[in-house]
């Protein structure tokens, strides 16, 4: 089992600080574990809300939770949002005996109620797969084929992985998007995510897939929304620059987990990935999603302009504006792109992500780094 103690250490210090804390993130994606490291299972504040007997405590929520004391967790909450104004007044109690741990498979946008009723006494604490930092260097080839889902990175082999990933689609499809109210056909939404598969690292075009699906570019812009605000996709806005140049106003979409990408593509080992057209925009996504864990920033966007000039990623952190290109080439060298986003956007400094395992200075602000050092962090990956 591994502790993603940093993770840990992120939700207790939350846990310190407010009455209530959301841990949000794709299903299958570890959450249950991690609240368990911090509540056991077989405790009486402890709520599964897929487990039947658990439902059957919580038959008189009011009653059962306000006598509990200390951690509360309650597991898969976007399964009864009846219960976000009980938690409101149950945290608004002083002095107060308990805070509440509440996890969810539904960004704060399907879950409006939670933020709406618990204004003010919520902190979220987003999560993901297994990160690179996680499972060690030394794994991530097989972390970027299989993904970081905790059973398809963990599987005894390729073939095993893919068919977890592939039994993984067909119940999210058929089974978690009807518990949130879309009545959407599977085959429908799958055709579309395959199709999104094909874009990743690509600008969207909402007209084309509007067009091959027969579909409203409204609906295909709702479908997309969903998946994203159910962590299966990225989607990372354009920076706006106060420039003279056309710039590019559409998002570049992303699977945010790179097992799930592959399995779309058909690809189903390392040989098949290192071969197909779609290698090099896996492995910017991929590079993108670390980059992303890592820094945590507080806004993230990408750059391109209509006369070819581009860079991966724009970040704003702690007031510094910051640059990444990611390139999965030997070894990265200077391009009309760097240089002129660093000119035009103003940025403090470049990191050009690369899977080799040297750090060099490609000029005095553009530095070429090893994805082993983007996995330590900010102060590594932008030293000051």
């Amino acid at each position: 089992m591994f502790r993603r103690e940093r993770l840990l250490a992120r939700i207790q210090d939350a846990l310190r600080r407010n009455r209530v804390v959301s841990l949000l993130g794709p299903r299958q994606c570890g959450k249950t574990t991690l609240a368990r490291q911090i509540l056991a299972a077989d405790s009486l504040a402890y709520f599964d809300l897929e487990n039947p007997r658990h439902l059957e405590r919580l038959t008189n929520p009011m009653a059962t939770l306000e006598h509990l004391k200390g951690i509360v967790v309650i597991d898969e909450i976007q399964r009864r949002p009846e219960l976000f104004p009980i938690l409101r007044v149950l945290a608004d109690r002083t002095p107060l005996p308990a805070r509440f741990l509440i996890l969810g498979s539904a960004s704060p946008a399907l879950l409006r109620q939670s933020s709406e009723s618990l204004a003010g006494r919520l902190e979220q604490v987003l999560m993901s797969g297994l990160a690179l930092g996680e499972v060690g260097m030394s794994m991530w080839s097989q972390h970027w084929l299989r993904g970081g889902y905790p059973l398809s990175f963990l599987a005894d082999d390729d073939e095993d992985s893919d068919r977890w990933r592939r039994n993984f689609i067909l119940t999210f499809l058929e089974r978690d998007i009807p518990q949130y109210g879309f009545s959407i056909p599977a085959t429908t939404l799958l055709r579309f995510w395959t199709m999104v598969a094909h874009y990743h690292g690509q600008i969207w075009n909402y007209a084309e897939p509007a067009r091959s699906l027969n579909l409203s570019e409204t609906t295909i812009r709702r479908y997309l929304d969903l998946l994203s605000d159910l962590f299966m996709l990225r989607q990372l806005p354009p920076w706006h620059a106060n420039l003279k140049k056309r710039q590019v106003k559409s998002p570049k979409v992303y699977l945010r987990d790179t097992g799930l990408l592959h399995h779309l593509l058909g690809i189903q080992s390392e040989q098949q990935l290192l071969s197909h057209p779609k290698c090099g925009a896996s492995w910017e996504g991929y590079a993108i999603e670390e980059t992303l864990r890592s820094v945590e920033p507080d806004e993230a966007y990408f750059w391109a302009t209509h006369q070819g000039a581009e860079i991966d990623l724009v970040m704003i952190k702690q007031g510094r504006m910051l640059g990444v290109e990611c390139k999965r080439m030997d070894a990265p060298k200077m391009t009309p792109s760097l240089r002129i986003a660093m000119d035009d956007l103003k940025l403090e400094r470049i990191a050009v992500v690369y899977p080799g395992p040297d750090r060099y200075f490609i000029t005095d602000r553009i530095e070429a780094v090893p994805l082993a050092e983007v996995i330590k962090g900010m102060d590594d990956l932008f030293p000051r």
